[in-house]
């Protein structure tokens, strides 16, 4: 990563409640087109969430506590907070010397971007200020949130709008949080219902929708030039397993996430 940043823009997408094995079974069924090119051997990696619920698990990977591997460690972190006895903080990690990532990129001459997906980045009340505050730049409207049936479309639109604005020579570390997967997601998927709810069904169903269009997100972030980029889930979330539902709780559902990080290759947008 001392060899990226400085040289690649950035790019975090945050699928915000994507459970690990809806993502994996949908990735090997075919059904993630745009998603699965980019995940390597063309699956998820499976880890372990930093926490339970958005906030908790967003304030830990701004300060640097990505998604663990599922597997005995120590894992060596992509980002890190500079301090004594990390275990984690390897020779290819990039060290930064703010409280968060953000800052730290900041100082490195990012312009950093916050396109805000579910209630913890509406700005709304001091509580949904705390994570977009983090940015030099944020955005959130109700389009983008978790009522709207084209939430995923409206955060790329902008996130097009962002890039294009920007000076050439500026590097971008552009964070986006997918709402699209977030409750409520029934309408995702044709012919289901408010009355009957969400499922993990519909969750499929609003995967598949994002995946329809990140591909423009990945244009617009590889426009530029090469962007280096994480996608992952904050958390999952149960649809009654072992008799749970929602998350904030200590079940596999959510706890255990899908994780991918790759470089877009620069390539000019389509004329």
């Amino acid at each position: 990563m001392n060899e990226v940043v400085g040289r690649d823009d950035l790019l975090l997408v945050t699928l915000d409640t994507l459970r690990h094995d809806v993502a994996a079974e949908l990735a090997a069924e075919g059904r993630l087109p745009n998603l699965a090119p980019h995940l390597p051997g063309g699956s998820w990696e499976r880890r372990h969430a930093p926490g339970s619920f958005t906030y908790a698990s967003h304030q830990a990977m701004f300060a640097g506590f990505l998604p663990t591997p599922a597997a005995p460690g120590p894992h060596p972190r992509l980002f890190a907070a500079r301090f004594e006895g990390s275990e984690s903080t390897a020779e290819g990690t990039w060290v930064f010397d703010t409280p968060d990532l953000v800052g730290g990129l900041a100082a490195a001459g990012y312009h950093t971007v916050c396109i805000g997906g579910v209630g913890f980045f509406n700005g709304r009340g001091a509580l949904g200020g705390v994570l977009p505050g983090l940015f030099a730049e944020s955005h959130w409207e109700p389009e983008f949130g978790v009522a709207s049936p084209t939430s995923f479309e409206a955060q790329v639109r902008r996130a097009e709008e962002v890039v294009a604005a920007l000076p050439a020579g500026r590097r971008l570390f552009l964070f986006v949080n997918v709402s699209a997967l977030h409750q409520p997601n029934w309408f995702h998927l044709p012919g289901a219902t408010k009355d009957a709810g969400d499922t993990r069904a519909t969750h499929r169903a609003a995967l598949e929708y994002v995946d329809r269009h990140i591909g423009r997100l990945f244009a617009a972030a590889r426009s530029r030039r090469r962007c280096f980029a994480v996608v992952c889930s904050d958390h999952g979330t149960a649809y009654g397993d072992d008799g749970w539902t929602g998350h904030r709780i200590g079940h596999e559902s959510v706890w255990t996430v899908p994780y991918a990080h790759f470089f877009l290759e620069h390539r000019e947008p389509a004329a």
